[in-house]
């Protein structure tokens, strides 16, 4: 399972990566490629392939006995030539999600390029409300490229992890599926759900691994396709204990928790980056960023402190 491996470090865990040529040599050095240019032929690719397969909506709309909910794809072509394409299909949901070069290990492209994501909702689930990429997920996946290569997977059990420890647009992609009702246990040792979403996201390289996969079956540069079954999330997650829901802690209201770091520029110092989401001491006073909030009585998150009115909180302000 390498869905948790990313192209920051991000406590320990690293996110997800990936090639254009699918014949490249394992450890042929790709030269470095312009965001732009990836860009424009990943949103072709994936057009290219959401016009030219459909998936198995006749089976969702009327189960066959013993149907396993899988999504499966394929070619309109022959007998499929009257399938509806994926492109067409009104469950497709496209997403504009802004990247600069510097988020890549680029920074000296100087480049800012909106990605397009694709997500196919081919059954919401019953849960009202949909995951933030601060929450953790409860879910099942399997990461293909676009050659239906399976280069990744989660046991058939589920999954959990925060959505922000993963490759951005899975996170983003996950924010569109309503999840399903559960646990339930089923007497041999294991869990299910019942009623949860399900679907696929198609990510092009930008919001993948770009040129850092950390996985040698993806070549640089791909767009991936993931399939997921949506199973449950945990609202208002808080990843590093501060008692700050994590989603709150996106400054810049980008949805991308990992841009978000208040002490940057000490931490370079160190050698070391860690995110707000992930820092018990967002502003590196050296006093946690528990002590720094409003808590209700029970100890409970209420809101923000700024004690000298000068309109940064507290907790991101190191000159109290």
């Amino acid at each position: 399972m390498k869905l948790k491996n990313a192209y920051l470090l991000i406590a320990g865990l690293l996110i997800i990566s990936s090639c254009k040529n699918d014949d490249d040599a394992i450890g042929e050095v790709v030269p470095p490629r312009l965001l732009s240019e990836v860009t424009v032929e990943d949103d072709a690719e994936i057009i290219e392939f959401l016009k030219t397969h459909f998936y198995n909506k006749e089976e969702f709309d009327t189960p066959p006995e013993g149907f396993d909910y899988k999504i499966v794809f394929d070619t309109i072509a022959g007998d499929n030539s009257d399938k509806q394409s994926l492109f067409d299909s009104p469950n497709l949901i496209t997403q504009t999600i802004t990247v600069d070069s510097e988020d890549l290990g680029r920074a000296d492209d100087d480049e800012t390029i909106d990605q397009t994501l694709y997500t196919l909702v081919v059954r919401q689930g019953v849960v009202d409300g949909t995951p933030t990429i601060g929450d953790f997920s409860i879910l099942r996946y399997e990461g293909l490229l676009l050659d239906g290569t399976l280069f990744d997977a989660s046991v058939n059990q589920p999954i959990r992890f925060n959505l922000s420890s993963v490759v951005r647009g899975f996170g983003n992609g996950m924010k569109n599926f309503q999840t399903g009702t559960g646990p339930i246990e089923n007497g041999d040792g294991t869990i299910s759900y019942e009623d949860y979403g399900i679907g696929a996201i198609f990510i092009p390289a930008a919001l993948a691994y770009f040129d850092s996969s950390p996985n040698t079956d993806v070549p640089t540069y791909s767009p991936l396709i993931f399939k997921v079954d949506a199973f449950a999330y945990e609202p208002d997650s808080d990843l590093d204990g501060d008692l700050i829901p994590s989603i709150l802690e996106d400054l810049n209201g980008n949805g991308y928790l990992n841009d978000d770091n208040t002490n940057e520029e000490a931490e370079a110092d160190i050698r070391t980056y860690v995110a707000n989401y992930l820092d018990p001491d967002d502003d590196g006073d050296g006093i946690l960023t528990i002590d720094e909030i409003e808590l209700d009585a029970d100890g409970n998150f209420v809101g923000f402190l700024d004690t000298d009115g000068d309109g940064t909180p507290d907790h991101l302000d190191n000159d109290l």
